[in-house]
């Protein structure tokens, strides 16, 4: 009975160290697995971390292109600013320009208006002008002949002046008057009358009806 119990309880131990045989080696199989799975995910951390570091500098990088794009942007705003507050400066000089050039153009033409006026007025002027110069050619034409005859009356002055002297002279002179009486009395003269006297004389009658006489020619 006691041997029985001994082998019994041999074979059990027997069982116990194979089920702990076949138990250990199951855990050693889980755990080389889990070893495996572990060393695996330790990897694919690994990966991940240095996916995730690439994705860091990647996103600093995206951050500073931002930050320059920002500033690009900035600096083109400025610029558009800039740039349309010179517009508007430039739109403000053309609207002058153009207020400008429509003054100019107004005064061109009232400048035109006043050179057509004062050519009409010049063309005026040249016909007074020439008409001036005509009369003042008759003029003279006839000043020259009234200087003519002023020279010719003042010469037959001079000569009817002198003979009127010499006139007076003779009738003073006593010989030439007995002359003259001696000559009468030889060759008596025809009858003296009014018209023998003033034959061939030009005769003004005034209006009191005195009778002057004009030099002959």
């Amino acid at each position: 009975m006691k041997n029985k119990l001994s082998i019994a309880l041999g074979l059990l131990a027997v069982s116990l160290i194979g089920v702990l045989a076949l138990t250990k080696s199951s855990d050693n199989s889980h755990l080389t697995e889990a070893n495996n799975t572990l060393t695996n995910f330790s990897n694919r951390l690994d990966s991940a971390q240095a996916n995730f570091a690439n994705s860091l500098n990647a996103f600093i990088t995206i951050s500073n292109t931002l930050n320059d794009c920002e500033s690009v942007s900035l600096a083109f705003s400025n610029q558009l600013t800039v740039a349309q507050t010179t517009l508007a400066t430039q739109s403000g000089q053309i609207d002058n320009l153009n207020h400008q050039l429509a003054a100019a153009a107004a005064e061109k033409q009232t400048l035109a208006a006043n050179l057509n006026d004062l050519t009409n007025q010049l063309a005026l002027l040249n016909t007074k002008l020439a008409t001036t110069q005509a009369q003042l050619t008759q003029t003279n034409l006839v000043l020259n002949q009234i200087l003519t005859d002023y020279v010719l009356l003042q010469n037959r002055f001079l000569r009817d002046v002198g003979a009127r002297v010499m006139a007076e002279r003779r009738f003073n002179n006593l010989l030439a008057v007995q002359a003259q009486e001696k000559y009468l009395l030889k060759n008596p003269a025809q009858a003296i009358s009014a018209e023998s006297i003033y034959a061939d004389l030009n005769v003004q009658v005034t209006s009191n009806g005195i009778a002057q006489v004009v030099a002959p020619e």
